[in-house]
């Protein structure tokens, strides 16, 4: 909203100061201040709010050294991260961008479905929440839209450089030999996405269908879309599982935010893009202030949420964030690099999927379930080991950073 009003202002009153809202990089500095601000200050008057309403964690005795204690502790707090995100976004960023809506959307419905919930299981006394079926179509429908709309809407395209004779463009490059040539741009609708480590580092979902012969390309959103359903599915659950511990979800997010923030940057802005030599995304730069909106959100619940945690995210903030990071992901043509740096989310997934799958195994051929891990997921595993919760939560932020840093430097190392 502040983007246009200082637009308005400059265009009629020539306003002093009002064009530094032009700048990207400046209202994305507001937007992770005002997000700090509004998950630290408001924070405080919600948490306050759910306990005189007595809105506390129902804790069932895994076990689980201090687990217990955590008794009573105020829940659905994931909806001072949500208000966090959306009304910096709103704020600050262009509300014309295509990314920009399909992000608020993607944060309130799952924000929405993580909210159903907890209310069942809090108000409702049914700890089993919203049954999982209804979860998944909830995630089905989000990544329908999604993928439709980044496949079919007219704005999402990317921009590729050829050798040309036209005399005027923005490149110019000098061949070995001497002689000048210059690039011609060309935007266009692409399922075009990045594969980290690979020198030719572009891959084009359309080629599954390259069987279907001639013109395959036109049924591109064919798999497109279903590959776009499964990465929201898989990533929003991951993130789900790993709200176990207190600061967990939050902390990890804050690194994921972050690093596909600097992804995002570099792949919105041409110079960067031309002199890394990756995909340049027309209008993705704007994701920046969005991006920067979720870092703040999350940076400030971990004031509230980290060891021992004033009040819990629950699904209203692990649905929503886990959810957001896949979207981003997928808007960046990043997707394929999720497993690196959302690799917490899938260390905690794959241990759940292990766990139930070698006992339902074991069960089977020889009448006895038997355990990979102590506890799954992962986290509670070295809880059962005897480590101290703050101890666990910490050295998976520091793989988180040290995956973050990796992922970074896939930009170059290829």
């Amino acid at each position: 909203m502040f983007y246009y009003l200082f637009k308005y202002l400059d265009e009629a009153y020539n306003l002093p100061g009002a064009q530094v809202f032009q700048f990207l990089s400046f209202r994305a500095a507001l937007a992770i201040v005002t997000s700090l601000l509004i998950s630290m200050v408001f924070g405080k008057n919600w948490i306050n709010f759910l306990r005189r309403k007595q809105v506390g964690e129902t804790i069932r005795d895994l076990g689980l050294e201090g687990q217990l204690e955590k008794q009573g502790t105020p829940t659905m707090g994931g909806l001072i991260i949500v208000a966090s995100i959306v009304v910096p976004t709103l704020l600050f960023a262009r509300l014309d961008n295509i990314y920009i809506l399909l992000m608020i959307f993607t944060t309130v419905w799952l924000g929405a479905i993580g909210f159903i919930d907890d209310y069942i299981k809090v108000f409702k006394k049914d700890k089993q929440g919203l049954k999982g079926r209804l979860k998944i179509i909830a995630q089905i429908i989000l990544g329908l839209i999604v993928g439709a709309t980044l496949y079919f809407n007219p704005e999402v395209v990317i921009r590729e450089k050829h050798k040309t004779n036209v005399a005027a463009d923005i490149y110019t490059k000098v061949d070995g030999n001497g002689p000048s040539y210059r690039f011609q741009p060309d935007e266009h609708q692409s399922t075009k996405t990045t594969i980290p480590f690979v020198k030719n580092n572009e891959f084009d979902y359309a080629i599954l269908l390259k069987w279907l012969g001639k013109g395959y390309e036109k049924y591109a959103f064919l798999i497109f879309v279903p590959i776009v359903i499964f990465i929201i599915t898989g990533v929003s659950n991951g993130a789900n599982l790993t709200d176990g511990m207190d600061g967990l979800a939050a902390g990890t997010s804050a690194i994921i935010g972050a690093t596909l923030g600097i992804l995002a940057w570099v792949s919105g802005n041409i110079i960067f893009a031309d002199y890394l030599n990756i995909m340049y995304i027309p209008r993705v730069g704007e994701l920046s202030v969005f991006i920067a909106a979720f870092v703040g959100a999350t940076v400030g619940f971990l004031w509230y949420n980290t060891y021992p945690a004033q009040v819990f995210m629950g699904d209203t903030g692990s649905l929503a964030l886990g959810g957001i990071i896949a979207v981003f992901a997928i808007m960046i043509r990043k997707e394929l690099l999720l497993p690196l740096v959302a690799g917490i989310f899938l260390a905690e997934s794959l241990s759940v999927i292990l766990q139930v799958g070698y006992f339902k195994y074991t069960k089977r051929k020889y009448g006895e379930g038997r355990r990979i891990f102590l506890m799954s997921p992962l986290h509670h595993h070295y809880q059962k080991k005897g480590y101290p919760e703050p101890k666990i939560v910490m050295r998976f932020f520091i793989i988180g950073m040290m995956l973050a840093v990796l992922t970074i430097v896939t930009l170059k190392l290829r």
